[in-house]
């Protein structure tokens, strides 16, 4: 008798529900984010649309009445081809294997991508004060952005984005598009009437590097050996527990050191005796005061009168922008915080907290490392409709507590090629027209290098997105920090002349701002002009347009024994000093090292640049500091030319 091995069911009943249960799920047609209800299609060009289904899976789109087959590979992925299309919509694309997907609300219009770093990624939210007409009135249907997710990832680079739709410009949803970008495509769609797709993906402080391809960083030993470093999930756990670590540290000694929040004394309260604070006019750094430089944090009070017209109503509060990190109290009660130096403080006072008479604000004000204080020649005040009280003059102030220098974060995600994996790798199927970037302040570090790694951004991107040299337009950096009325070496002039170079690279256009700047804002809030001139750029490269309004470009200088002569490149119907009675912040040097100021004055579309005390000069400048604003050659046409330095050969 044979005897018959007893098999417990179980696990064949669960490997059975599993292949049942995940089998449908494989089979599914999948779309990447970008093709979705409300995408911007690129018209007049054969597209690309692809996906994922199971192997070999048949796929058909129907779309304008007309049906495109495909078959899905070996691992899945599909891809077909649709005709060149042009300006319209909207339209119905239906999707058909296993299941059914139908994308509504497509255009066909110019994609745009705008990458780059914060003054790209700042948000029409950022500008509500400066444009509120423009956001009221910004319904249109044809404007519309997809915000990419800001993520990374050093290992793999991605074929699809983990979330994000399009949406359509209007007040409400404007408050999340980029401002730069908006103002180009606004400019764009008045122009042309077609409709306009923003692909946003940007993200503050990155650098240059963090948004190439391993590939494209094979030319750069040292960002290319980081990556490597960073594919190492564990080395990065470990940085990031070590920062958590030292975060945590330093601010539990912090809330245990602080004399303005023991149990028995709160320094935000509203019957607080103050009289024997010192006192301290803002705005200012605490380092130019009897405190000295010291980190930590310092308690700060105004009192001010309230008019009995105000009680019962809200409060508008600004104080400007503070390093670094804010806690306000009106009266005792707390109104809101801001965690770090760039965003500008705006705080809603309730209509409960104001009283007729004597008030109180309270500051109480974190600051890591360097100076701790409240920027310059920003706006301090509180008001109700139309009414204002300055708060900018005395504050009593206290330290609560003194504290060492906090070694910043490792900031992981600026790290080279991971933004590129994440945020740029799922995009190279979408067809687009051209894209427009601003980024650089956090390359100013080692200008020297961005020579050479910007225009490789430049050709690795469009090697990547393999249809041509399309159009890339940049902004050179603004003016920033303050002015220097003697010449100087530069950073940030060593990066504008490095973004200078890269006109070089084919198909490239730049926006010269250091008329935009504010010399104590990284990110100026003028970015209608920047969209702008961008805009202006594109007509010129993108659509061929001849009457573009461009910024004066040096073309070449002839080095004489007395002077140097200096040729432009789009001046459009001449040249002119903007203000002022004649040309600033022009300088000659006879060694390439010592720079002199030197006379300057227009002759045609030329510059002719002397000093009376220099023989052979070897290089000339221009502009060339952190905040070139005295600056003062433009086009008639009002658009500043680029600072540059330009030697003899």
């Amino acid at each position: 008798m044979i005897a018959f091995k007893k098999i417990n069911p179980v696990p064949y009943i669960a490997l059975l529900f599993i292949f049942v249960s995940t089998y449908p799920c494989l089979a599914q047609i999948r779309l990447p984010k970008l093709i979705g209800n409300g995408a911007v299609l690129q018209r007049n060009t054969e597209l690309t649309l692809w996906g994922w289904a199971s192997p070999n899976e048949s796929v058909e789109l129907r779309f304008k009445g007309k049906a495109y087959t495909t078959t899905a590979d070996n691992q899945g992925n599909w891809r077909l081809l649709l005709p060149p299309q042009p300006a319209g919509g909207p339209f119905k694309m239906d999707f058909k294997g296993t299941n059914r997907i139908t994308v509504d609300n497509i255009l066909f219009g110019e994609v745009w991508l705008c990458s780059g770093q914060s003054n790209m990624e700042l948000t029409m939210s950022r500008l509500r004060d400066v444009y509120p007409d423009i956001i009221k009135s910004s319904e249109n249907s044809k404007i519309r952005q997809f915000l990419v997710p800001d993520k990374y990832d050093f290992n793999t680079a991605h074929t699809d984005l983990d979330s994000g739709s399009w949406m359509e410009a209007n007040p409400r949803n404007l408050l999340d598009f980029s401002g730069v970008a908006y103002f180009f495509a606004k400019d764009i769609f008045e122009r042309y009437q077609v409709p306009v797709g923003l692909i946003n993906a940007a993200l503050g402080g990155s650098p240059v590097e963090a948004w190439m391809s391993e590939e494209g960083l094979k030319n750069f030993p040292e960002a290319y050996e980081e990556l490597q470093r960073f594919k190492d999930e564990g080395f990065v756990a470990e940085i990031e527990k070590k920062d958590q670590k030292r975060q945590q540290e330093w601010f539990k000694k912090l809330e245990e050191e602080d004399e303005g929040l023991t149990p028995k004394s709160k320094w935000f309260s509203m019957d607080l005796d103050d009289s024997t604070w010192d006192a301290m006019n803002i705005p200012r750094f605490w380092a130019d005061s009897p405190l000295g430089n010291v980190n930590g944090v310092v308690w700060f009070r105004k009192h001010f009168v309230v008019p009995e017209a105000w009680v019962g109503k809200e409060a508008k509060l600004w104080l400007g922008r503070m390093v670094d990190q804010d806690h306000v109290y009106v009266n005792g009660t707390f109104v809101g915080t801001t965690g770090y130096q760039y965003p500008p403080r705006k705080y809603t006072v309730n209509d409960s907290l104001l009283k007729k008479g004597d008030n109180t604000i309270t500051i109480r004000l974190i600051n890591q490392q360097g100076k701790g204080g409240f920027i310059l020649d920003k706006p301090y005040f509180i008001s109700v409709g139309t009414d204002t009280i300055d708060l900018k003059g005395p504050w009593k102030y206290k330290l609560g507590a003194a504290m060492p220098p906090l070694e910043g974060p490792t900031f992981i995600r600026w790290k080279p090629g991971g933004l590129y994996n994440r945020m740029i790798s799922p995009l190279l199927n979408y067809k687009i027209k051209g894209v427009i970037w601003y980024q650089g302040e956090s390359n100013t570090n080692q200008p020297e290098r961005y020579f050479q790694t910007f225009p490789a951004l430049i050709q690795n991107w469009r090697s990547q997105w393999n249809i041509g040299d399309f159009p890339f337009l940049y902004v050179q950096l603004a003016n920033f920090m303050e002015e220097t009325n003697v010449p100087v070496e530069s950073a940030w002039a060593q990066l504008r002349q490095a973004q200078l170079n890269t006109l070089k690279v084919r198909n490239t256009g730049m926006a010269v701002i250091t008329d935009l700047g504010e010399w104590n804002d990284i990110h100026p809030l003028n970015k209608a002009d920047v969209g702008k001139r961008l805009a202006q750029l594109a007509y010129r490269l993108a659509y061929n347009e001849t009457d573009a309004r461009l910024s004066p470009i040096p073309k070449k200088a002839k080095f004489r024994t007395d002077h140097v002569s200096i040729a432009f490149d789009h001046v459009g119907s001449g040249l002119k000093i903007n203000h002022g009675d004649y040309l600033k912040t022009f300088e000659l040097s006879s060694d390439g090292k010592t720079f002199y100021r030197a006379r300057a004055e227009i002759r045609g579309k030329n510059i002719r640049v002397e000093n009376d005390k220099l023989k052979k000069p070897v290089a000339v400048r221009y502009a060339w500091s952190d905040n070139p604003a005295k600056a003062n050659l433009f086009s008639k046409e009002g658009l500043p030319a680029s600072p540059f330095e330009l030697r003899k050969e």
